[in-house]
């Protein structure tokens, strides 16, 4: 081989190689564990800075990308509801791009169809279909983090017991909880955790904690550790105890899912069956539905048998949904 090419080959190896390190070594520093740990810190620090005068760090929210957006949006009274809907969901959402989100789709719809002049109310209909569904998104994220949190709860408080058993404090316990689980719940312990050092009390810093996730189980564990703090007793014994209460939940309310299965089946069958021999006999003989259409009686009937629908379905919904 030629000594040129060669060392050509050499010098193109090393500066691949270099280059997928420096890639590697930029993509830890923007994405990694301790840059998303210093990035949460800076937020904080930073939504603590639009209000002057809190005296604790984290304990504001920015509501908007600019100061004047967050104190405007500050004075509407649903604002406060909907930024701890978006917090719960665990979304890098502000309450400003969920407005954004929300509006602008369906307005910049119907300019468009009004410049294209479609009709208007296929315009209203698409627009008015559009407004739930970035909360419904945002629903839904909540309700599936949440569901992750609760499932996760039962091995973070034996691992907060396990080292308060070792001799751990329970502020540095809560930092190996939030370092060893997994998201979300880590992050909600490290958060936690994150607070107590910026100087938030631990009744303040448990609390908000019970916010960021309003379950049930975590209040009783919540509660549990602040009662101790105040009357004394064995932390480590509480939350074992805690721990096992919950398992014990989560293992009745699973069988009780199972044995609803079929009612909960049969709910959506009751539900779908109207529109779907709707759609097959409108499908096989179309002028046999046009009375319910064109006869005012017709309108009568369908709007009975929808609300009837609706309450069958509410009514099974309450029998198959039972809460333990």
């Amino acid at each position: 081989m030629n000594a040129t090419l060669f060392s050509f080959a050499i010098a193109l190896f090393i500066a691949v190689l270099l280059l997928l390190i420096g890639g590697y070594q930029w993509w830890m520093a923007k994405h990694g564990a301790s840059a998303r740990r210093f990035g949460r810190r800076l937020r904080a620090a930073a939504e603590a800075a639009w209000k002057t005068d809190a005296p604790l760090i984290a304990k504001t929210r920015t509501l908007g990308n600019t100061r004047w957006l967050t104190d405007l949006l500050r004075k509407l009274p649903i604002i406060h509801a909907l930024d701890r809907l978006l917090m719960q969901s665990g979304l890098l959402w502000t309450v400003s791009a969920f407005l954004f989100f929300t509006v602008l789709p369906p307005v910049g719809l119907a300019l468009i169809c009004l410049v294209a002049q479609l009709p208007t109310p296929a315009v209203v209909l698409v627009s008015l279909a559009w407004l739930p569904l970035p909360y419904w998104h945002v629903w839904r994220h909540r309700q599936r983090r949440l569901l992750r949190i609760e499932a996760q709860l039962p091995e973070g408080a034996d691992l907060i017991s396990r080292a308060l058993r070792a001799g751990h404090s329970f502020s540095s316990a809560l930092d190996m909880a939030g370092n060893e689980l997994p998201d979300p719940l880590g992050a909600e312990f490290r958060t936690t955790f994150d607070e107590i050092n910026y100087g938030m009390s631990m009744h303040d810093a448990l609390t908000s904690l019970a916010a960021r996730a309003p379950l049930a189980d975590l209040r009783y564990m919540v509660i549990a550790v602040l009662i101790q703090r105040e009357s004394g007793g064995n932390l480590a014994e509480i939350l074992n105890n805690v721990s096992r209460i919950i398992r014990e939940r989560l293992k009745l309310q699973g069988q009780v899912r199972v044995l609803s299965a079929e009612g909960r089946l049969s709910g959506w069958v009751l539900s779908l069956l109207p529109f779907g021999l709707a759609g097959m006999m409108y499908l096989l003989n179309p002028g046999f539905l046009a009375p319910l259409s064109k006869d005012p009686i017709g309108l009568w009937l369908v709007g009975v048998a929808v609300t009837m629908l609706v309450l069958g379905i509410l009514w099974i919904r309450s029998i198959v949904r039972i809460r333990i």
